[in-house]
């Protein structure tokens, strides 16, 4: 019974694969993610709404969608992908970088949605009182809205990787499934059910998905309500 539920090499590099992807991925959109959310939060101007459906559209098109337009911009020969390639010789497509480039774009609105959520919590008046007080729009952000924001903040990467590692439709149409390369859990998942033999592997790394997504959603959800009880006693400090 132990035996079963050891891994194999195989399995072992596509568990660290998954997860060398997704949190390169999370360090990605982490800055454009806060940025993004920011803006969404604090700012109005014409063209928002069709902003924020922008920014949400990977969450409801098909991943393969996604996958196959980063192949037709980032390509050998797409796009913005030539130009890449033929100057400094860097490939996206086929990559473990692709893979973390896919990966980013089917997180980014998790993460944006928590940070945004997370933003919107905080007493506006808070940032007026200290810009009253003298300081700057750069310095309310970094010592009042970002403090205040970071459990919403590690909310959302917690988030979009629990979403790297489950991502499989726009990774495999952008980088394919190369063993050793790009092959993470659902990938390898995949892969295991087509060949005869490969249920136990299979089930192995299922189980081993759900136990990793169960965690981080415990994280998730735990980081959230300690978000709302801090910022709640924000305010009643500042009241």
């Amino acid at each position: 019974m132990i035996e079963y539920f050891q891994l194999t090499s195989e399995e072992i590099s596509a568990l660290y694969l998954s997860a060398k992807i997704g949190l390169f991925s999370v360090i990605t959109i982490a800055i454009p993610g806060i940025i993004c959310a920011w803006i969404l939060a604090r700012k109005n101007f014409k063209g928002k709404i069709l902003f924020d459906a922008f920014l949400h559209i990977p969450l409801v098109i098909p991943p393969v969608v996604t996958g196959y337009l980063l192949l037709l911009l980032l390509g050998k020969n797409g796009f913005i992908g030539k130009s890449i390639f033929d100057y400094l010789g860097i490939s996206f497509a086929f990559s473990w970088q692709g893979a973390v480039i896919a990966s980013a774009l089917m997180g980014f609105p998790l993460m944006i949605r928590s940070i945004r959520l997370s933003i919107e919590q905080i007493d506006p008046r808070l940032e007026q009182a200290a810009r009253t007080m003298g300081a700057s729009p750069l310095r309310v952000f970094f010592t009042i809205t970002l403090p205040l924001s970071l459990p919403g903040i590690i909310t959302g990467m917690i988030l979009a990787f629990a979403r790297s590692l489950g991502e499989f439709g726009a990774t495999i149409t952008f980088v394919s499934n190369i063993e050793g390369v790009t092959r993470t859990l659902p990938l390898a998942i995949y892969s295991y059910i087509q060949i005869p033999g490969g249920e136990a592997p299979a089930m192995r790394l299922v189980i081993l998905s759900i136990i990793i997504a169960f965690l981080a959603l415990i994280m998730s959800e735990y980081t959230a309500r300690k978000s709302t009880a801090y910022i709640g006693r924000k305010r009643v400090d500042n009241a």
